[in-house]
């Protein structure tokens, strides 16, 4: 079975992009272009990675990533954040509320594709135990 993909982007250019080469590499893709349609997408879907940007109509990409970190059904999916903030500051806030990367755009798709490959395979693999 694919391993699933939730593209959250409010841009259908760069989302066709990244279902484009997602797709190519053997993602099944599935789409949302609000924060408010990514937390039902995620829940109803449950993905094996999310892709999020940060800035989104109605709820923020942020507040979005910090939601799906405290709802216990998708607690543990793989986000990457993509987006046009450049900040070191966003940057560190992002991954602080529970993103597991971040990538800015413009972004080379391969680049993409091999991120989200490296959080889903992670994701896989469980952890040893600290003795």
């Amino acid at each position: 079975m694919p391993r699933r993909v939730l593209i959250v982007d409010d841009e259908s250019d760069l989302r066709e992009v990244m279902d484009y080469n997602l797709r190519h590499a053997g993602y099944d893709v599935g789409h949302a272009d609000s924060g408010n349609t990514a937390l039902a997408s995620a829940q109803r879907w449950l993905p094996d990675a999310i892709v999020l940007d940060i800035n989104l109509p109605g709820l923020d990409g942020l507040a979005v990533c910090e939601m799906l970190r405290l709802l216990p059904s998708t607690r543990t999916i793989p986000i990457l954040l993509l987006t046009a903030l450049t900040s070191e500051q966003t940057r560190k806030l992002g991954l602080e509320l529970g993103a597991n990367d971040y990538m800015t755009k413009p972004f080379s798709p391969r680049d993409l594709v091999a991120r989200v490959g490296k959080m889903v395979e992670e994701a896989r693999v469980p952890h040893a135990e600290s003795s």
